[in-house]
């Protein structure tokens, strides 16, 4: 399963975050390093069902459909607080950094309101510039991997050269360990320009580094506790300085669906809005959170943000695309009858092959042909897939 990391340091909402996109129950307190050890739970990413186009009901195995929309699952993991100088050992030093070796992007959570300090205790809100907070991870990383190359660099690099030896195969052998892969070292060294690795100073290795992890784990920039009055203006200021910023409030979330669940309220994760069911079952406090909530985050930021993280993390950073294997395509059911029984999570550019490959082992060797089921029509095994294809494969394993 995709593997996400939610990252940053003590205090941030890192724990909120991972709650509201789970509903998970992670200890909360204000204090660093609540989190000790890194917590795993599943989360889902949205995408409109085919089972509303084709006027079917769907029968999914994993995930959910409500109101055609399918919540396709990806794994979290919230790790402990990140502090300067982990890589160094301290807070808890490399325990954070191994908790993200197999997470394919990290969602770093920083504090919009400016009420953490550099090393995560409560401070007077606006008083810590977030811009402080954003690099630092990526230092972090990068100095953590740093360290797994350094020690070994002078042997590797004779190897590669006295042996005409592939050095990106190399590279990505070194670092299998850290969750790097051979693609994310070949896309880094096309960009290199002095191939004489042998000549390479401290800082060429960390520009390299750099762009494999660029690559191996992108980083989503997540704006916390925008429901505060000093956090409008340094998303402001963030929104400026980096691409993509999104605004969260996972206490809001939290709140929301927690309220959804009891019955209180109608809403799905990513509204723009909620729909008060029984005003009368309503306290006069719960009244005031909802009516605050609508006002500083809904209308203000057009959501919580919560869903959009998970979705552009999937979708736009890592180029996911979601499509659905049938075995019947003329019912687009597996033999059970199921509907449209699994959405699955693959690459942006796979084909039918890799399709079948990610299904099964065995169904990948014995690949013969795919049908589009939408079409009723076979298919080349080396054509693009599209966003919500329902494919059939066809084995002969």
């Amino acid at each position: 399963m995709l593997q996400i990391a939610v990252t940053g340091k003590p205090n941030v909402g890192k724990s909120s975050f991972f709650n509201s996109a789970t509903l998970s129950e992670v200890e909360v307190a204000n204090y660093p390093f609540t989190t000790i050890d890194a917590n795993a739970a599943i989360a889902y990413v949205t995408s409109p069902c085919p089972c509303g186009e084709l006027e079917v009901t769907c029968n999914p195995r994993t995930g959910k459909c409500e109101e055609h929309i399918r919540y396709i699952p990806v794994e979290l993991i919230d790790v402990a607080g990140l502090v300067p100088g982990a890589h160094e050992g301290k807070g808890l030093g490399n325990q954070f950094l191994d908790d993200l070796s197999q997470a394919r992007a990290l969602i770093h959570i920083i504090d919009a309101s400016g009420s953490t300090d550099a090393e995560g205790n409560p401070c007077e809100a606006g008083s810590h510039d977030p811009l402080d907070d954003v690099n630092f991870l990526k230092g972090e990383v990068t100095m953590w991997v740093y360290s797994i190359l350094e020690r070994n660099w002078p042997r590797l690099i004779r190897k590669v050269m006295s042996e005409h030896l592939n050095f990106a195969k190399v590279i990505a052998e070194q670092l299998s360990g850290a969750g790097v892969f051979l693609d994310d070292v070949l896309e880094a060294e096309r960009s290199i320009t002095n191939t004489n690795y042998d000549k390479w100073e401290k800082d060429e290795i960390l520009e390299f580094i750099e762009k494999i992890l660029e690559h191996a784990k992108p980083i989503i920039i997540v704006a916390n506790k925008i429901d505060t009055p000093t956090a409008y203006e340094n998303i402001q200021r963030l929104k400026e300085k980096y691409d993509q910023v999104i605004p969260t409030s996972a206490e809001s979330e939290l709140a929301l669906v927690n309220a959804q669940k009891a019955g209180l309220i109608k809403y799905q994760s990513g509204d723009d809005h909620f729909t008060i069911v029984d005003e009368a079952k309503l306290s006069d406090k719960q009244k005031a959170a909802l009516m605050y909530i609508d006002e500083n985050v809904l209308k203000k930021y057009g959501s919580t943000g919560i869903q959009e993280t998970l979705n552009t993390a999937v979708y736009d950073v890592l180029d996911e695309i979601v499509v659905y294997p049938v075995e019947d395509e003329h019912k687009y059911s597996d033999q059970k009858g199921n509907i449209l029984p699994d959405a699955l999570l693959i690459p942006k550019g796979s084909n039918p092959r890799d399709l079948a490959y990610c299904i099964h082992t065995d169904i990948g060797e014995g690949f013969t042909h795919a049908i589009d089921a939408r079409r009723n029509m076979r298919i080349s095994s080396e054509q693009e897939l599209k966003q919500s294809d329902i494919i059939s494969i066809i084995s002969n394993k």
